[in-house]
């Protein structure tokens, strides 16, 4: 797969390419259908695969008071694209420019300059350029003119087949999902665990008085925590190893009062090292509780103890 940037060198493929777009937040298993069949139709076609994206959620711009927390960053969500077998991701600079820009230049610019297009497949509520308008309507008259095909694909289901509204996979589900506490749903929808990246840090090293030593893990404050409670999961090394955890994000509300920052903090199961200075991913595997707050740390202790247990087991450690 090769990344292109844009404004910057564009492939231009003498053969023509297939070309779907989107933001592809968390690159879901709704994102790898339509993706799926672009990759199909132009092996078939003996044309290049494409996918378009943004180097940030375009909303961060239009509407950053009220634009969603991510389901991932740019740099996982190429790593997930790396496995979909597409020849290129172009990503688009998105600035004030590009938020102001005609969804007629775009298609210009993008997908006939750039990608030499002969079809384009999204989403049938896609919708992209200066104030929304640019749609599957404007889409297939352009491409009428400027000579590709516009397939709008319906929303599926988690097992890829389409779907009725309220069982749609889209980013906004999974991250109502995360947020409500509904793990398996929000994975079901991804296909794969919930994950988060970030660097170890120095916490208050208070685990560590009562037995269960934690990593702390910095995120980036544009990225959805999952809700707050206890959940039985993995942690990947920067070396690559992947070591069973329990994992904890919330206030810590046994030691803090209202208003305490969300934290999430790994305890590696069975595990005797220093992680401070890596960067780590964690993965939400299973969620074992919701947060609580106990009368005093025998109590907290008492409650990890099983917590991890329970954690192992699921897990298989």
């Amino acid at each position: 797969m090769e990344i292109v940037h844009v404004p910057g060198d564009c492939p231009s493929p003498t053969e023509g390419s297939i070309v779907t777009i989107g933001a592809f937040d968390g690159v879901h298993l709704g994102h790898r259908t339509v993706i799926g069949e672009v990759v199909r139709r132009a092996r078939a076609a003996g044309r290049r695969s494409a996918l378009v994206t943004f180097d940030r959620h375009p909303a961060q711009v239009v509407r950053p008071e009220s634009a969603p927390l991510l389901l991932c960053d740019l740099a996982q969500r190429l790593e997930l694209l790396e496995t979909t077998g597409l020849d290129y991701v172009v990503v688009v600079r998105f600035d004030a420019a590009r938020a102001g820009e005609e969804p007629e230049d775009f298609v210009r610019s993008v997908l006939v300059d750039c990608l030499r297009a002969t079809d384009v497949v999204v989403g049938e509520d896609f919708h992209f350029g200066r104030r929304r308008r640019g749609n599957v309507a404007l889409l297939t008259e352009m491409g009428s003119e400027l000579g590709f095909t516009v397939t709008g694909h319906r929303l599926v289901g988690p097992d890829g087949s389409p779907a009725r509204d309220d069982a749609q996979v889209s980013a906004t589900a999974i991250r109502r999902a995360l947020a409500e506490g509904r793990l398996a749903d929000a994975n079901r929808m991804l296909g794969r665990p919930h994950e988060m990246r970030g660097p170890v840090v120095a916490g208050d090293r208070r685990g560590r008085t009562i037995g269960f030593p934690t990593a702390n893990v910095a995120v980036a404050p544009e990225l959805l925590m999952p809700a707050d409670g206890i959940y039985a999961g993995e942690l990947e090394r920067a070396d690559g190893r992947v070591l069973p955890a329990a994992i904890y994000i919330g206030h810590r509300p046994t030691f803090y009062q209202d208003g305490a920052a969300v934290l999430l903090e790994v305890h590696v199961l069975d595990f005797d090292g220093d992680l401070y200075g890596e960067d780590v991913a964690v993965r939400f595997v299973h969620r074992i509780r919701g947060d609580a707050t106990f009368d005093d740390v025998d109590a907290l202790a008492a409650q990890l103890a099983v917590d991890c247990d329970e954690a192992r087991r699921l897990m298989g450690a």
